[in-house]
């Protein structure tokens, strides 16, 4: 006479996986932070007349990036760390020099009748750039844009840019608008 083999009743088993599963999806925590944080601009309107702006070559700083990592500015290479110096001059045009952006009178609340920046950055870099030297240029550029809003900040209300309430930082963002235009990465030269 053949013995039976009990058999093992797996009617749980599914619950405890399914329960294991819940418990790992639940506690697991995903890297949400990473990449370059860029708020694009809205989408025309239906109907939208699209206008064709044209910038003087006077008004724009051509940052480009070759697959080496060596920087040129403006027709000059240029170190890293001497970028930030550069886009402040570029833009705030200190000495009225003809090689650096132009402004215009803007009317600014808190600030007045001012004259603000038509300089804009513009930022090409080589298909074989490395991803450390574009982000280095990427927080360069931030932190010069970011400087100079602290230091029209810190003049007229005696705060950090950060420290201010949305009106005030509204008008120091008109004030010093960051422009910087990303074009995207070519391969420049070459065979």
């Amino acid at each position: 006479m053949a013995r039976k083999t009990p058999e093992l009743n797996a009617s749980s088993m599914a619950d405890i996986a399914f329960l294991l599963l819940i418990f790992f999806l639940v506690t697991t925590t995903m890297d949400v932070d990473s990449g370059i944080y860029r708020k694009l601009p809205p989408l025309p309107e239906k109907g939208a007349e699209v206008v064709d702006a044209k910038v003087k070559p006077r008004n724009v700083l051509q940052i480009l990036i070759n697959d080496s990592d060596l920087l040129m500015v403006g027709g000059d290479v240029l170190n890293v760390r001497d970028l930030n110096a550069k886009v402040k001059d570029f833009i705030q045009n200190p000495a009225n020099n003809p090689k650096y952006s132009e402004s215009k009178p803007k009317d600014v609340p808190f600030f007045g009748q001012v004259q603000v920046s038509k300089g804009i950055v513009s930022l090409q870099s080589h298909v074989g750039t490395s991803y450390e030297m574009y982000i280095r240029i990427q927080d360069e550029l931030a932190t010069a844009f970011n400087e100079m809003k602290d230091a029209k900040a810190f003049t007229r209300f005696g705060k950090h840019y950060e420290d201010l309430n949305e009106d005030q930082q509204s008008a120091v963002k008109k004030y010093v608008p960051t422009a910087i235009s990303e074009a995207e990465p070519k391969k420049i030269g070459g065979k």
